[in-house]
């Protein structure tokens, strides 16, 4: 499949084109170096996975302290960075917040990195 095929429902297919094919606008940069700073943070990667492999593909921020060594308050900030770039949205629920992998983010952060199926294809002939 090529990249022209791949459409992300509510995504504008020009808003991230891939790297290989045009370079970036100043604003694309902006938003995904936001994405990719939030997750160059071994605590923020490691949150951003286990919400998204949790069952329904949603974790309760209860659920989301356990596996770490840092305090309940540093989750939250790091749960709060990852909002803010972008990656994850949340709900309230009562007393507990929910959270979930923003598919749209994840697809632009994939759609700048993939390599030309052609670059690709040359590379393990040669």
């Amino acid at each position: 499949m090529s990249n022209l095929e791949l459409s992300v429902q509510g995504q504008d297919p020009a808003c991230c084109p891939p790297l290989v094919r045009e370079p970036l606008g100043e604003e694309s940069a902006v938003g995904l170096a936001r994405m990719f700073k939030a997750l160059s943070d071994p605590v923020r990667l490691r949150l951003l996975s286990l919400i998204a492999s949790h069952e329904g593909g949603e974790a309760c921020v209860c659920d989301l302290t356990g596996p770490f060594d840092v305090s309940q308050p540093t989750i939250s900030h790091h749960l709060k960075v990852l909002r803010e770039s972008g990656l994850v949205g949340s709900e309230r629920r009562g007393t507990w917040v929910y959270y979930w992998v923003l598919p749209v983010a994840l697809a632009q952060l994939s759609a700048l990195l993939q390599a030309p199926e052609e670059a690709t294809a040359a590379r393990a002939a040669g």
